[in-house]
């Protein structure tokens, strides 16, 4: 697994919803994304999607398709970050 270069303000579970984006290719809305994190064992709640998602899309590691729904796809940003060639170290945390 290549070595990320998470920003101070980020967690482990951000890297679970990351990877899922990124590894299913799919756009999710927050309760698809809790459903499907939870079928493969990770313990990422409803409560810490709803958190951690409008950071992430500050950051611009996901983005916002739908407004309706709010469903969300990972960035290449937020890729490059996952294969280790985006450092994240630096980056501020978003604003709320």
């Amino acid at each position: 697994m290549p070595r990320r270069l998470r920003a101070k303000w980020m967690t482990g579970r951000d890297d679970f919803i990351l990877e899922f984006l990124a590894d299913s290719g799919a756009i999710l809305n927050k309760k698809a994304l809790e459903i499907n994190l939870a079928e493969i064992g990770a313990d990422v709640s409803y409560s810490t999607i709803q958190r951690r998602l409008p950071k992430l899309e500050k950051a611009g590691l996901v983005e916002q398709v739908r407004e309706e729904g709010a469903w969300y796809q990972i960035t290449q940003k937020g890729e490059k970050y996952l294969s280790g060639d985006f450092d994240l170290r630096e980056e501020p945390e978003p604003d709320e």
